[in-house]
Formats: C-alpha cells, sequence, structure tokens
C-alpha cells in the first residue's frame, strides 16, 4: 500500500527542526487553553436520527506508546509534521448519543471519578446539553478500558443509568471475566483488569452480550472489530440510506490511524489484528461513504475517510449552525 513514509533524508529534515516543536506552544502553531468553558457538545442528523457527541474530557499519554512497531524517529517525524507535541499525546473522549425513535442510545459511559482528574465530565455534559439522564434506554460498550467503561458506577458503586439496558461483546466479556486473568497479565496492566471487572459486575446491571452484527435498536447495530481489546466493538447507525460508525477505540488517532494504519500502539493488545481490524473499516467507510466518529478525535470526532490512491485521510465533517 502506497501510503506516507518518509525518507531517511525527509526523516533528517524534520529531526532538524524538530527543537522548534519543544519552544513554547505559540511558536509550535498549537493553541493555548481557552479563559473560560468550550461547548462540551455537538448534534446533528442523519437521516431522521438526532445526534449528539458528548465530551467525557480529555487525558494526555506519553508519545512513547505511538507506533510501537515503527522506527521512533519516524513516528517522531511524523508527530512533527503535523503540528503535535514529540511528548505527550492529546486525547478527547467523544461518546455518541443515538435517538432514534423512543429509543435513546448511549455509546460507552467514560472514566467516571476513577482516572485522570481531566476526564469525568460526561453526567456535567448531559446535563448542559438539556438530556435527562433517565431517558436513556440502552448503554452500549464498545470494550472495557478504563475511559469506556470504568464511569458505569456512581459513587455508591451503584449502575449510573439504572433504567438502561446495557449492552457488551460476548467475546469481550468472556476476555475480562476468565478466571483468575488478574494473575495472567503483566503488573501494569493488573489494574486495568480489576477495573474491568469490577465494572462488568456492577450492581444493577444485567448484561445483554452481544456479537457480529446483532441489533441493538432498529438501525442500529454492532460489528467485530478486534484487536485493541480481544472483544472490541464499534456500533453502526443506518438511517435514510446513510450510514455512520462509532469506531471506538479500533481507530484512535485522526491523523496516524489513516495516514498509517499499518502502526499500532502500546494500549493495543493485539498490533497485527488492530492492523488487519483498521484496514477492513477504512476501505469499507472509504468505498461506502461511511461517515466515523472517533472517540479519541479532536471535538466532535465526526467525518469522513477519504481514499487518495492507496493512501487514507480523515476529513472532518462541516458544521452546520
Amino acid at each position: 500500500m502506497s501510503i506516507f513514509k518518509p525518507s531517511r533524508r525527509e526523516i533528517l529534515k524534520l529531526a532538524a527542526i524538530a527543537p522548534t516543536f519543544a519552544l513554547p506552544g505559540a511558536v509550535r502553531a498549537q493553541l493555548g487553553r481557552p479563559a473560560g468553558d468550550n461547548p462540551a457538545h455537538f448534534r446533528f442528523t442523519l437521516g431522521d436520527t438526532r445526534l449528539t457527541i458528548l465530551s467525557d474530557g480529555y487525558f494526555s499519554l506519553p508519545t512513547s506508546g505511538v507506533g510501537v512497531n515503527a522506527d521512533p524517529a519516524e513516528v517522531q517525524a511524523f508527530l512533527a509534521q503535523h503540528y503535535l507535541s514529540p511528548d505527550q499525546g492529546y486525547s478527547h473522549t467523544n461518546h455518541l448519543l443515538i435517538e432514534k425513535g423512543d429509543a435513546v442510545v448511549l455509546v460507552d459511559v467514560g472514566s467516571g471519578n476513577r482516572f485522570f482528574d481531566t476526564v469525568g465530565k460526561l453526567m456535567t455534559n448531559l446535563e448542559a446539553a438539556g438530556i435527562d439522564p433517565s431517558s436513556i434506554t440502552h448503554v452500549v460498550i464498545t470494550h472495557a478500558h478504563p475511559d469506556h467503561i470504568w464511569g458505569i458506577r456512581d459513587d455508591f458503586d451503584e449502575a449510573i443509568f439504572p433504567d438502561a439496558e446495557y449492552f457488551l461483546g460476548q467475546a469481550e466479556h468472556s476476555y475480562w471475566t476468565q478466571d483468575d486473568l488478574v494473575n495472567q497479565v503483566p503488573p501494569e496492566d493488573q489494574q486495568f483488569v480489576l477495573g474491568a471487572v469490577n465494572s462488568i459486575a456492577v450492581d444493577g446491571v444485567e448484561w445483554n452480550l452481544v456479537s457480529d452484527g446483532d441489533e441493538i435498536v432498529p438501525g442500529v447495530r454492532v460489528i467485530d472489530t478486534p484487536g485493541h481489546t480481544p472483544g472490541h466493538m464499534s456500533v453502526v447507525l443506518e438511517d435514510g440510506g446513510k450510514q455512520l460508525i462509532a469506531l471506538g477505540d479500533s481507530m484512535s488517532h485522526s491523523y496516524l490511524s489513516f495516514q498509517r494504519p499499518d502502526w499500532f500502539n502500546g494500549a493495543d493488545q493485539n498490533g497485527e489484528l488492530t492492523v488487519q481490524t483498521r484496514m477492513r473499516l477504512l476501505d469499507m467507510c472509504a468505498a461506502d461513504r461511511i461517515a466515523v466518529v472517533g472517540y479519541h478525535f479532536p471535538f466532535p470526532g465526526v467525518g469522513h475517510v477519504l481514499r487518495e490512491g492507496d493512501s487514507f485521510s480523515f476529513v472532518p465533517a462541516l458544521w452546520q449552525f
């Protein structure tokens, strides 16, 4: 596949200008923090379905976990070319809320107060968007990583949306709840296992375990997108002859996942399978003009997949006021 792959000369050229990216943000052409608050929800439609993107906040992780199967010099060159920090990645958390008929479907529940202190904003932003949490009828979990499921419990360890139906992939459930998994993973991953198990076992939730193609409500179904976790699933919405996919973490970066889909990250449990899944999604979304929502893309994370020859890029959707 012909995709962006800088020559050694290009890498050295970018490395030469890299020091400028270590200067203050204004010199790096990065914008500074807002003096006040920005809107944390974004509304649009697909056919007759009403959609809202709700932020759970953001978090930063070292870029050492990006492109772990690539030459570090290439990764640094790519980040520099795209005006990104060489040291810290910046991840938004974009939740899709689907209002279709009488159903109100939320994809993932965020981190709650159990992860970074810059996340856990979902409930506040639901209120800001004028959405009553008790109106949510269905909750779909793409996978059981902290920023997607740890917010399922309130401070009393009870389900945050007690009246909703909850859905999780059968393969994902089987992986996290297998006997003695916590002692089968490296020590640094044990907290993730315990958090996933505690979240899945939350009081007040009876899980509907789903498989590839299963329907949540009419027009909303799940598809298998494994690799990032063994049972990772994405959510597909169809209405009015159009489609949209909430990607979860099957594609986690609005530049890297498109222009270097052959690179995987340290958080991907099966890197090779992550790449296979990503290529399948890119081909499908570009060919069928399917809109996508990237959970960690720049807010609101909605856009399309553009194929240019044998390469891809993310095209953010045009906001309509």
